[in-house]
């Protein structure tokens, strides 16, 4: 599928369950205070689809994908009939007020865990935390070496690259000092700390990390796979052939030998290419060629491949697999708090904000990684989701929250004069935040780090 096409629709299938879920909690539990809901809508605008259900609740899916609504019988809305006041929003406590208005954040979290759940359960496949250090960055000046392991980071062990970068992360916003153990390939562990308080205030993670220089180790200069009728082989290389040198220049590892390769062939396709077979130096003369592989854009290739990276697998029971879900949505919650946080105090810039561009993008680049990779993405956007919506803003979850803990205090609601005056503010701040996270999606695709 196009990748524009296929981001939207899996932006489309993405926001669709998320929102069908959120909204169904606040239905669900609507209906559980005795609460009338008049409508069901995923998305808003005008109705595609509609049915009225035997209830007298009309569900639709609308024209605009981004968001959903749940619409209660409510007298600040118009006349109630006095047989359906019992069933009117306004007319219930409070504590099931509160209720109705936590259940949309508290299905996302819900969600959050069974999709981790499954995802486990089916097994996460990911690479193995083993590194190397950018030269000069500051983890090659803090001790990384080459083909070192990640053990922990922060005093929290870590097995696969994905939860080494979780914790890096999290460490980055804070820019403090971060502890990690390290083995290195002869099995000696030693202690690294790397000084995240030098990194410069109001960059974004990407920057960060580039800053930083840890990255996953690149595979070893080993042809593990040589393709018949590819320059390669024509020339004589063979799998497990070491791959020493490109026109006279050392190759350290597999990327740089695609650098080399790209870079002395647009000069002269005919490449002196140098290996180690057996232990024996032997040098062949190869012609790259320039093709597209897989619909990518052309660049040139030899046709030799390297070796797979070491995978950890994550494939749990049911239990381990629930408790491992509840750590990581634990993980993640104190992530995305500590980001909001980092970002309101001025330690953390606003530029970590993504809109739905940057969803629609990430969105499709997980559905094409498997279903447990994309499990995954929902479980991390529905979390966000849950806790964005729970911030004190006039017009999502938060602010009526904010509403009616006024009202517990002072013993009245808020006067609806100034529920007016803080929907106004709400819609203010909402589409100041979502014009800055649209901003941010455009410039990573403009001016990428």
């Amino acid at each position: 599928m196009n990748p524009f096409f296929g981001s939207v629709f899996w932006l489309l299938v993405t926001l669709g369950v998320l929102v069908t879920f959120h909204e169904f909690g606040h239905y669900w539990v609507a209906r559980r205070c005795g609460v009338k809901v008049l409508r069901f809508s995923v998305g808003f605008g005008k109705a595609l689809w509609k049915r009225v259900g035997r209830d007298g609740c009309e569900y639709q899916v609308a024209a605009i994908p981004l968001g959903g609504y749940v619409k209660m019988l409510d007298a600040r809305e118009g006349e109630v009939p006095p047989e359906l006041l019992s069933q009117e929003f306004t007319s219930q406590s409070i504590w099931k007020r509160i209720a109705i208005v936590l259940a949309g954040p508290g299905f996302n979290v819900i969600f959050t865990i069974a999709a981790f759940w499954l995802m486990f359960m089916l097994g996460r496949t990911d690479y193995a935390p083993i590194v190397t250090a950018t030269p000069q960055s500051m983890a090659a000046q803090a001790g990384i070496h080459p083909d070192d392991r990640l053990v922990s980071v922060g005093g929290t062990p870590v097995t696969t690259w994905s939860g080494s970068l979780d914790v890096i992360g999290n460490a980055l916003l804070s820019r403090e000092p971060l502890s990690m153990t390290v083995r290195d390939p002869d099995g000696t562990q030693r202690h690294v700390t790397l000084p995240l308080n030098k990194l410069p205030a109001g960059k974004d993670i990407g920057q960060y990390l580039d800053q930083l220089g840890l990255r996953p180790a690149p595979p070893p200069p080993i042809a593990a796979m040589v393709e018949a009728g590819q320059p390669a082989a024509l020339a004589g290389l063979q799998g497990g052939d070491h791959l020493v040198s490109v026109n006279g220049k050392p190759v350290a590892d597999f990327v740089d030998l695609g650098k080399l390769i790209a870079a002395d062939a647009a000069k002269s396709p005919l490449l002196a290419i140098g290996v180690e077979r057996h232990g024996k130096p032997m040098q062949f003369k190869v012609t790259a060629r320039k093709e597209s592989v897989q619909g990518q854009p052309a660049r040139w290739i030899i046709g030799v491949g390297a070796q797979p990276p070491e995978t950890a697998i994550q494939h749990y029971g049911p239990v381990h697999a629930l408790g491992a879900a509840l750590s990581l949505t634990w993980r993640h919650t104190t992530a995305v708090f500590n980001m909001i946080g980092q970002m309101l105090n001025g330690r953390a810039s606003t530029s970590n904000l993504s809109g739905v561009i940057g969803i629609a993008q990430v969105a499709n680049a997980s559905a094409h990684m498997g279903l447990s990779a994309y499990l995954e993405f929902l479980a991390l956007v529905s979390l966000s989701l849950g806790i964005l919506n729970l911030l004190p803003i006039p017009i999502l979850d938060g602010g009526h929250l904010l509403y009616y803990l006024i009202e517990l205090v002072k013993g009245s609601p808020v006067s609806e004069r100034a529920m007016i005056a803080g929907q106004y503010v709400g819609l203010l701040l909402l589409f100041t935040l979502m014009g800055l996270a649209f901003y941010n999606d455009i410039h990573r695709i403009v001016l990428p780090t």
